[in-house]
């Protein structure tokens, strides 16, 4: 059964035949493998344009900087799923990338999302960068809704990945409108807020993305991108020196009971 009206039956990204593989108008072999680095092919799939020499470096620091942070949710799961299931690096795999959710990992987009409100909602009421900003800025305050791309956890005095990809963009000269809302925000935070929260990578990422003229709807998939070489790194160390059940067992040990207790066998409420 088919949900909702789909005429266009057309890809404009991929076709082939016996003797050639077409990929946005250039052929694999002889065009594309061995001339351009994964990272720029991943632009050229997205857009259908190669990267410029500042979107290429832009897009290289980010997946660098997004791709590894130690023990993080996704990769204990990786890990564990494969020790549960050696067999299956895929499913271990995809394990990790299924956290990459609003909290862990897809606040890239959603950052980049809320600099999007903000430009449109300055455009529409006709408002200063800075008004726009505090406007929404305080709707989400009253919404009781975080900052996207701000706070850390453990970078509590800033969060070093960001302020180099700042830095870069700048010394790349394409620190745009983007990269100066991240400033603003933050500038407003505590005004609105009450307290000082410093961007964090998650932040960083879609200013200097957006700057660049990555895709918008793109976002999500840079910290996937980049994540996935990092679980396949901690899955091939997992073969060779397992530590999926040390996690697992240290959850258990590290997680009390509350529920009813037994005596002799029968909970002792009905005793």
């Amino acid at each position: 059964m088919r949900v909702g009206r789909q005429e266009n039956a057309f890809t404009a990204i991929s076709t082939s035949d016996t003797h050639t593989i077409n990929v946005r108008g250039k052929e694999l072999s002889s065009e594309l493998i061995g001339e351009i680095g994964f990272s720029g092919f991943f632009y050229f799939l997205l857009t259908g344009q190669e990267p410029s020499a500042a979107q290429q470096r832009m897009l290289d620091a980010v997946l660098v900087a997004i791709a590894e942070h130690g023990l993080v949710p996704s990769n204990q799961a990786a890990r564990m799923t494969l020790a549960a299931a050696p067999d299956a690096m895929q499913g271990a795999v995809a394990a990790g990338l299924l956290g990459c959710g609003s909290v862990v990992l897809g606040s890239t987009e959603t950052c980049g999302r809320f600099l999007a409100d903000i430009l449109a909602h300055a455009e529409a009421n006709k408002l200063s960068a800075d008004e726009a900003v505090r406007e929404l800025l305080r709707k989400r305050r009253a919404a009781r809704a975080t900052v996207p791309g701000y706070g850390h956890p453990q970078h509590k005095e800033g969060d070093p990945r960001a302020l180099k990809l700042l830095s870069l963009a700048k010394e790349e000269g394409v620190a745009g409108r983007h990269v100066d809302l991240v400033q603003r925000v933050g500038t407003h935070l505590p005004e609105v807020y009450g307290r000082s929260l410093p961007l964090n990578v998650s932040g960083a990422i879609p200013a200097v993305m957006l700057d660049v003229g990555f895709p918008l709807g793109a976002l999500k998939g840079i910290p996937i991108l980049a994540r996935t070489a990092s679980l396949i790194a901690h899955l091939n160390e997992e073969i060779s020196r397992p530590i999926g059940f040390i996690l697992s067992g240290h959850a258990a040990e590290a997680v009390d009971y509350d529920g009813k207790s037994l005596v002799g066998g029968r909970d002792k409420e009905d005793v």
